[in-house]
């Protein structure tokens, strides 16, 4: 993460880089960027101040997309909620002339990267209407969800109130909006790697797997199971010579 990373199509180069106190003098550029891109859009977004920017930037908590001339070409930061429990992608921006370079997505990926470097037990989070997020988030492995699945933290849901549709999401107590919710849960890669483990130990083994041979109706649940415990219930397995016809 820092390294710099170019884009060749079209002879455009950027860097996709994480920002720093150098980049704090394009703060109120980011700003009107993220605002004109919600007014584009026709929907709102919280809005952030150019002080706001700068300490996002200065902490170490943004990706900034540069041109080969160090003119800004996308921006997005991160922010935690319920100290550290949740992570949320903001100000999601490409600037209109550097769009159709599939800027977004490498900015949002090393959004993603950094937010899992920074905090590797924080379920990463995001509301919003624009498709072509949906699909980089999808891309990355979020998950559509329902509001109740995302942050309580009222400040984060005080943040929409500067957007038209905020009306809608007061009338429904903050259950649905026009935003849909996607969510990213690192226990699921765990959860993936458990089941790969066990399976690949399942077909090593000799008597049959482990499903077959203790007549397990429900994998899934059992998987849920300490691995330890299934590790210790191959071994006693293999130690009595259960076969097929056992």
């Amino acid at each position: 993460m820092g390294q710099t990373t170019t884009e060749g199509e079209s002879n455009k180069d950027f860097q996709i880089i994480v920002a720093n106190a150098s980049h704090s003098h394009l703060a109120e550029q980011i700003c009107q960027a993220i605002e004109e891109s919600a007014k584009q859009r026709g929907t709102g977004i919280a809005k952030r101040s150019p002080d706001y920017i700068r300490s996002k930037i200065q902490e170490g908590k943004a990706i900034i997309a540069l041109t080969q001339a160090q003119e800004l070409a996308g921006f997005c930061y991160i922010e935690t909620w319920e100290h550290g429990k949740f992570i949320a992608h903001s100000g999601l921006v490409v600037l209109p002339e550097y769009r159709k370079f599939g800027l977004a997505t490498r900015i949002k990926k090393a959004a993603f990267e950094l937010s899992i470097q920074k905090y590797p037990e924080a379920k990463i989070f995001g509301i919003t209407t624009s498709l072509a997020v949906m699909k980089i988030n999808t891309e990355l492995g979020y998950k559509p969800v329902t509001f109740s699945e995302l942050t309580t933290d009222d400040s984060f849901w005080d943040g929409c109130q500067s957007c038209v549709n905020y009306d809608v999401l007061t009338r429904t107590n903050r259950k649905m909006c026009l935003c849909t919710g996607m969510l990213y849960d690192p226990a699921w890669e765990k959860e993936k790697s458990r089941e790969k483990e066990v399976v690949f130990a399942s077909k090593q083994a000799d008597p049959p797997p482990l499903f077959v041979a203790l007549k397990v109706k429900k994998p899934k649940h059992f998987l849920q199971q300490p691995i330890k415990k299934i590790k210790k219930l191959y071994q006693n397995i293999w130690g009595r010579r259960i076969g097929y016809g056992s």
